[in-house]
């Protein structure tokens, strides 16, 4: 009988293991319940941390610089969240959207009209309510009017998950294509109203970048054809997305413009040889990095609002510009475009739906939260207008995400009471 040596058995076990434990983590990234339970749990310990006697040591963290000098990237922890892992997270977001313009919802512009038509409501609104409560006292209080317009993604797609297990299937695409397409009005707004002294030989290298980035994801000539086959993908595009990170860094124009303009530019269709195209491909790399470290991580590094500096925090036009903007612009402007352009327009609301449907998404999508946040830090040098920014924008998306739970668990209840009704009626 032939011994068998331990070493033979340990290492097949441990490599099942450590598989099994990354295929759990894997899945539990992607379910939204999750993320956005590490979202909300990153936030709090955020605001915990920067009022406890250990705040000394939250502003340490954030402050602590490291990076490249000489690329000049030693960028504090705070700014490597904002700038560098939350890139990765707009790469998802623009790779999702590239997914639904070629196969999802966007494809036919018909369907794609009236979630459209809501982000740019939830999107113009908001902005314009919060203007309406600053624009008398001017200066750097008015120019925090991108702050109200987004939603978050991962927070209010959580808070769905949660409240609205019996909502139609219908209804968590519509949250999608709205919050994705008004990020990308956000990610627009920060490129051009939120970027200052451009440097046009780093933006020409990046767009040069890009255009490289571009072909070879679809390109069909013989070095692109030569390069798939010989190199590994995450060998040719990781340094190639890092270079270009790095050049719109260096430009001045936000550096998660370089993440959705990558993800925009991904390939969603396989090729022979392919089980999955490379927008699959990435999106299934990367996910549980964005749900599961870079947002958390930004989270952990901006919601850390010191209440002890808010003091004016109730009387200040900034705080409800931004309470007014997230709970009544979003909601207002989200069913009343959708509404007008079902009325107006030969665009209609999916079967599936009703008018109260779309309204929890109104109240949900004043979740500003993760990008709603990064617009402030880029609006407001004063650190009095910054705390009451970021404390408005976290007590906004606390009522909303109450409200919304009230409306769409509501309605959940009373469609899965319908669907027990009709199964005893049947039977």
């Amino acid at each position: 009988m032939v011994p068998v040596c331990p070493q033979s058995l340990l290492v097949p076990f441990l490599e099942t293991f450590f598989m099994s434990v990354l295929a759990r983590l894997r899945a539990a990234s992607g379910s939204d319940a999750v993320s956005g339970s590490l979202l909300i749990g990153a936030a709090i310990v955020a605001l915990v941390w920067a009022n406890s006697p250990l705040s000394g040591s939250y502003e340490a963290l954030r402050s602590f610089s490291f990076g490249p000098d000489a690329l000049h990237l030693e960028l504090s922890v705070e700014t490597w969240a904002a700038d560098g892992f939350l890139a990765v997270f707009f790469f998802i977001v623009g790779n999702e959207l590239k997914q639904e313009l070629v196969h999802g919802e966007l494809r036919d512009p018909r369907r794609a009209a009236l979630p459209i038509a809501a982000a740019i409501g939830g999107v113009v609104v908001p902005a314009l309510v919060f203007l309406a409560f600053t624009l008398a006292e001017g200066g750097e209080a008015a120019g925090g009017w991108g702050i109200p317009m987004a939603t978050d993604i991962a927070f209010a797609l959580a808070v769905l998950a949660v409240v609205g297990r019996s909502l139609p299937a219908p209804l968590r695409t519509f949250l999608l294509t709205l919050a994705t397409v008004d990020d990308m009005c956000a990610v627009v707004v920060i490129a051009v109203a939120y970027t200052a002294g451009l440097n046009l030989v780093a933006l020409g290298f990046a767009a040069i970048g890009l255009a490289v980035f571009g072909y070879l994801q679809n390109g069909r000539g013989r070095a692109v054809t030569w390069t798939r086959s010989r190199v590994p993908g995450w060998v040719l595009f990781g340094p190639l997305a890092l270079v270009i990170w790095a050049l719109v860094h260096a430009s001045g124009v936000h550096a998660t413009v370089a993440g959705v303009a990558m993800g925009l530019l991904m390939r969603t269709h396989s090729r022979v040889g392919e089980s999955m195209s490379p927008s699959h491909q990435a999106e299934q790399a990367l996910r549980p990095f964005s749900a599961g470290i870079a947002l958390p991580v930004f989270a952990l590094t901006s919601a850390g609002v010191s209440l002890a500096g808010a003091g004016g925090f109730w009387t200040s036009t900034i705080t409800w510009g931004v309470i007014a903007g997230l709970l009544l612009g979003k909601f207002s402007g989200i069913l009343g475009v959708s509404w007008l352009t079902s009325r107006f327009t030969g665009a209609h609301l999916n079967p599936q739906l009703g008018w109260a449907d779309i309204a929890g998404i109104g109240v949900l999508g004043a979740i500003g939260f993760t990008v709603s946040l990064l617009i402030a830090d880029l609006s407001f040098t004063t650190e009095s207008h910054l705390t009451d920014a970021k404390g408005a924008v976290l007590l906004a998306s606390a009522v909303a995400s109450v409200l919304a739970a009230i409306i769409l668990g509501t309605r959940s209840r009373r469609l899965r009471l319908a669907s027990r009704q009709q199964v005893i009626t049947r039977s």
